[in-house]
């Protein structure tokens, strides 16, 4: 060969490898750049080009898709619709062709829209058999009738509020309801005209009532005395006191450590040197001030976190980390250990403690998806209960249960009670604003147990009602109602 053509050969061979080398970069190093750039409307046009999978709720889908029409700039082909789209939007979340997903529809995208790994045997047999690639079913833990009730005890009550309700033997949750709401249909397509304004009317900046926040994971509110179920169990654990009915070191006044403030009860009640049975009959903040101060900051801090406090639950969707503080002097430990000063807590992680003392001390890991599914219902994964924790002994969970179960009978639980059931739980009225000055907030956390012992639900209710006359406003009044709705429900579609 000559020496032109052998340098036109080499040049030619250089310019082979440099397309192999850009080749390969673009494949592999840029591949996945590549596919998230906003520009790049592939992946999207695919996302939607065959019906998405469905949410399931006992055994039905609470989802489905149905055909746009392709007319000007749409050329997507199926958007999202959802049945009853306000009630469920806090397990859902949302999947929007303009706006993108979140909550379930973003974390199982891959299963909803067909593209996980996982179902590759799947699309391929479909692809040889010349079957529609479809998406998969994500499988959740949810009671429909749990569901219903707390969204429609929420909606009556009318102001703000959510229900967490977990089954304490295995952590799966049962009912997450967040009011208000919002319906994810109504932003589902790629509209200027439609879609971008319901989206734009739902941001906070836009709607006070900011209905797209999930208050049952993501919004944390004072506990208030609900918080001295995980108090009273502190004390147990900690060897202060030894049973329900052992009378306690609790005096009237009682004068915060460090200070000159007293720590005052609400009303006229039996609280001096009270009994735990009694002192949470009540909801004596003296006594339970007093136990946090005498066992300190740590002592507190590590019960609490056994509880799941100062940790994020991901149950697969992320709930904000409930707030129990570190380094208090002993006044601030006195008052953050009725559920005031620091202490903050998500409506599932209130369900969790109330779950743990009805299990016997053991906190199961709360998750709301049961099983993914292929588009023709084989499994792809199962979820199994896992214990996240032992905050209480066996034998102290008891000493709660017979704790709350007097609440119930004789305390200030009494609108909780179902006929034939023992339920127990706690009230409580937390303080909001600036020297209270705003509508305090009133919960009520809860548990079912049957006659075979078994306990199939715990639940958490927060109410949040800047409209209700102050002096109405009450964890016993306003919450206990529909967590017994919540109960009643799970209860009787066991049936």
């Amino acid at each position: 060969m000559n020496k032109p053509l052998r340098r036109i050969a080499i040049f030619c061979g250089l310019l082979v490898l440099t397309l192999l080398i850009r080749d390969n970069w673009l494949q592999y190093v840029k591949a996945d750049s590549l596919k998230d750039d906003p520009k790049n409307r592939r992946v999207t046009i695919a996302r939607y080009s065959t019906p998405r999978g469905d949410i399931i709720v006992d055994g039905d889908p609470i989802t489905g898709s149905t055909k746009t029409s392709k007319s000007g700039l749409n050329d997507l082909e199926y958007k999202r619709t959802y049945k009853n789209g306000p009630m469920w939007a806090p397990v859902t979340g949302y999947a929007s062709q303009a706006f993108g997903a979140n909550q379930l529809e973003s974390i199982e995208d891959g299963i909803l829209t067909g593209t996980d790994d996982r179902l590759f045997f799947r699309n391929t047999l479909d692809m040889i058999t010349g079957k529609q690639k479809s998406g998969g079913n994500v499988v959740t833990t949810l009671n429909a009738a749990a569901q219903k009730a707390a969204y429609d005890g929420l909606k009556a009550q009318g102001g703000k509020g959510a229900v967490a309700a977990i089954d304490p033997s295995t952590g799966k949750i049962l009912a997450l309801a967040s009011y208000p709401s919002y319906d994810p249909s109504t932003f589902a397509g790629n509209s200027t005209s439609t879609d971008s304004k319901n989206w734009t009317a739902l941001q906070k900046k836009n709607n006070a009532a900011d209905p797209m926040l999930n208050r049952a994971l993501r919004e944390t509110y004072p506990p208030g005395s609900t918080f001295k179920v995980v108090t009273g169990a502190a004390a147990l654990e900690n060897g202060l006191y030894t049973s329900a009915d052992e009378k306690t070191d609790s005096p009237l006044p009682y004068i915060m450590k460090g200070t000159t403030t007293e720590l005052k009860n609400e009303g006229n009640i039996p609280c001096k040197n009270a009994t735990l049975r009694v002192a949470l009959q009540y909801s004596c903040n003296t006594v339970f001030g007093k136990i946090g101060s005498d066992l300190g900051n740590d002592k507190m801090l590590a019960e609490a976190k056994k509880f799941g406090f100062d940790a994020e639950q991901f149950t697969p969707v992320r709930s904000s980390a409930s707030v129990f503080s570190d380094d208090m002097n002993s006044s601030q430990t006195a008052l953050s250990s009725i559920g005031q000063f620091n202490t903050a807590a998500t409506p599932l992680q209130m369900a969790m403690v109330a779950s743990a003392v009805a299990n016997n001390g053991k906190l199961m890991k709360p998750y709301m998806v049961d099983k993914l599914q292929s588009s023709n219902l084989d499994t792809i994964s199962q979820t199994e209960p896992e214990e996240l924790s032992q905050p209480l002994s066996a034998k102290n969970a008891q000493i709660m249960q017979s704790m709350m179960e007097t609440v119930v009978k004789e305390g200030t639980g009494k609108n909780a009670q179902i006929s034939g059931v023992t339920v127990g739980g706690k009230t409580g009225t937390a303080q909001h604003g600036v020297e209270n000055s705003e509508n305090p907030y009133a919960w009520f956390i809860s548990y079912a147990k049957l006659a075979d012992g078994s306990s199939p639900v715990a639940v958490a209710t927060v109410i949040e009602d800047d409209n209700a006359n102050r002096d109405d406003i009450s964890g016993g009044g306003l919450a206990a109602p529909i967590a017994k709705s919540v109960m009643e429900a799970v209860i009787n579609s066991k049936k």
